[in-house]
């Protein structure tokens, strides 16, 4: 069946990508795994359909819900760690489909007129784009094979890139394009830049994807270190299972084993401020209910870190009239009692301080807002002592998506209880299925990419992400430069300003401005013009009490003033009533207003024009009749 000589094994080498995989769809069974090399369950066939039930939904995230009104499509998507491991599964799939009578060789379950499949790589680093460019080329190869038994390709195509992709990570942000985005959604790509229960929706997924992504490419650091504890959900099994789980939970007065790694990495969102003010308190009241105990079983391949079993007492009081829960509330001086001693923490602060301040940038240099690689030497990546992520001199990134805190740029139909469920405390998720998007009251905003419409629900999360005047100076600012030059398709994107990497680092700016300015003393003035309310309520979440909690000298570099603050002026007027007019529902129904009274004017303008117009004719046809007959009749009398 194979046309090449076996490959060594897998396990002869170590790197990032644990497996790859075909999904096909029958038309029996649904999305099913086909092929997988190494075999998902190890002692199982390279052809198993079995699953590991930490992964039940990978052929639903591989092969996307409505993939068949498309010829091929992009998946990422996040997969939960298997036996406990913190690391996040990450996932590209190709998806392709062909017609059967193309087929050199037409398998029995082969029934329909077309044939749909992915090819998908599981690997435990973020490389989206470059894994995605490699499968693009394989997924071709495969499908012009027409012999879907010819998988020695899909053997050569791991081992090459167990060769070529290391664990030395490259950011990597190939097909992420902020330009795009601001192109598209020009001064409200601010409000995307606050993470709450967003939800992303479009279709096909490329886009959805893509869009979701290059997002989070806006946080500094977000995408290299931030997602390793994204997608920390368990699946769901049964209506009747979980009915039975509820039953056997332990009383909240028993002692529960949990790891001081996953109790430090419980935390919220940056905009998970709109939540108190929501009233949706009911996963606060409910979240202890969940065992937390985990295995240090390794089953993804990689070296987990095995922290001290600690005996920790569950919150006393679950009440729903509290806004967090005490888990979320935990004081990070927790773990100087259970994990280091003070003088130990207080010492290794100071020499984390000590070598930072020998290796990163001098002060006449100006701050890296752009996250530059790992090993370049420009930057000092240290492990959090509470977050547990790799943060760089500034705090970056934010432990936003920890315990709790879900990034899933796709989620399948499948997946959809997880927008309800207790122990999901936030989520930034993409969906192509309209169900999602009808479900309002499961999410604070929806961010609508085809219309470019953000919407947020809550009138009081509305007016806490409120955009000051300096912020929509900053959007202005961004827009305008992304804007020029788009006449000259040949410039167009070329140059560092209205660049990708240049809005990147704009926004990286924007972020560390922000951090330096919350560390000032008598800081009213300053805070107002990223805005009050929202600097008030994110310092009452878990990941602001996370960063404040270690010291970042490198933050007394950074000018701790909003990037664009200045007297108001009559142009910021004018800004400030267009941005309303174009996000108020009170501007768009001025606006439609408007819109449908120049249409009904110009409509009426026209029938008027008509009939005066053919008044004026008629009346001239008339006149010119009249003076011919006038003047012929006076020559016939003068004849």
């Amino acid at each position: 069946m194979e046309t090449q000589g076996k490959p060594p094994p897998p396990s002869s080498q170590r790197g990032p990508v644990l497996h790859i995989v075909v999904v096909g769809f029958h038309h029996k069974k649904g999305c099913q795994v086909e092929f997988s090399y190494p075999p998902l369950i190890p002692g199982e066939g390279h052809d198993s359909h079995s699953l590991p039930e930490e992964w039940k939904y990978l052929p639903f995230l591989a092969l996307p819900d409505g993939a068949h009104n498309y010829q091929e499509d992009t998946v990422f998507f996040h997969l939960p760690p298997r036996c406990g491991d913190r690391t996040t599964i990450y996932g590209v799939s190709c998806y392709r489909q062909i017609e059967a009578k193309a087929l050199k060789v037409r398998q029995a379950d082969v029934t329909r007129e077309t044939v749909q499949k992915s090819v998908c790589v599981l690997s435990q680093l973020p490389l989206y784009g470059l894994l995605q460019a490699k499968l693009q080329l394989i997924t071709h190869a495969y499908f012009e094979e027409k012999d879907f038994s010819q998988i020695s390709i899909l053997k050569v195509t791991f081992q090459y890139i167990l060769i070529h992709f290391t664990n030395e990570f490259v950011l990597n942000v190939l097909g992420l394009s902020p330009r795009d985005l601001v192109l598209q959604f020009r001064h409200k790509v601010r409000f995307l830049y606050v993470a709450n229960k967003v939800l992303f929706y479009i279709s096909p997924v490329n886009r959805l994807v893509g869009a979701l992504m290059t997002v989070l490419s806006l946080f500094p650091g977000m995408i290299e270190h931030g997602l390793t504890d994204s997608s920390q959900y368990r699946p769901r099994k049964s209506v009747s299972e979980d009915t039975g789980l509820r039953e056997v939970t332990p009383p909240l007065d028993d002692y529960v084993s949990v790891s001081v790694a996953d109790i430090s990495n419980t935390n919220s969102g940056v905009g998970e401020e709109g939540r108190k003010l929501s009233g949706n308190h009911v996963w606060e009241a409910q979240k202890t209910d969940v065992p937390l105990s985990h295995s240090e079983k390794n089953c993804n391949g990689s070296q987990s870190s095995n922290g001290t079993g600690q005996h920790l007492k569950p919150p006393s009081r679950t009440s729903p009239e509290s806004s967090e829960s005490d888990w979320e509330t935990l004081d990070p001086s927790i773990l100087e009692d259970t994990n280091l001693k003070e003088g130990e923490h207080e010492n290794m602060t100071s020499e984390q301080t000590e070598i930072l301040s020998k290796e990163s940038p001098t002060s006449e240099s100006p701050p890296i807002t752009v996250q530059p690689q790992a090993k370049t030497g420009h930057v000092v990546l240290v492990p959090g002592l509470i977050s547990g992520l790799e943060e760089d001199q500034y705090g970056m990134p934010l432990a936003i998506f920890t315990k709790g805190y879900l990034c899933l740029p796709y989620m399948a139909l499948q997946q959809h209880h997880l927008l309800s469920d207790v122990t999901v405390r936030g989520f930034v998720a993409g969906a192509t299925n309209i169900l999602f998007r009808q479900q309002k009251h499961l999410s604070d905003a929806i961010v609508e990419i085809e219309e470019a419409l953000v919407q947020i629900h809550d009138p009081e999360l509305r007016k806490i992400l409120n955009l000051t005047t300096a912020d929509l100076r900053f959007a202005d600012y961004l827009v305008k430069h992304v804007t020029e030059n788009r006449d000259d398709v040949f410039l167009d994107g070329t140059g560092w300003e209205g660049g990708d990497e240049w809005i990147r680092a704009q926004f990286g700016a924007y972020l560390h401005a922000l951090l330096a300015a919350v560390l000032q003393p008598d800081n009213e003035k300053i805070l107002s013009d990223f805005g009050t309310a929202f600097v008030a309520t994110w310092k009452n979440t878990h990941n602001y009490r996370v960063w404040n909690s270690n010291k970042h000298p490198a933050l007394a570099e950074v000018n701790s003033s909003h990037p664009f603050q200045g007297q108001y002026s009559v142009s910021d007027v004018k800004l400030r009533l267009s941005h309303s007019v174009q996000n108020s529902e009170r501007g768009k129904k001025i606006g439609t207003a408007m819109v449908n009274t120049s249409r009904n004017v110009v409509q009426t303008g026209k029938a008027v024009g008509q009939s005066v117009g053919g008044a004026f004719t008629n009346a001239k046809s008339a006149m010119s009749s009249w003076l011919s007959t006038f003047t012929q009749s006076t020559q016939g009398l003068g004849d």
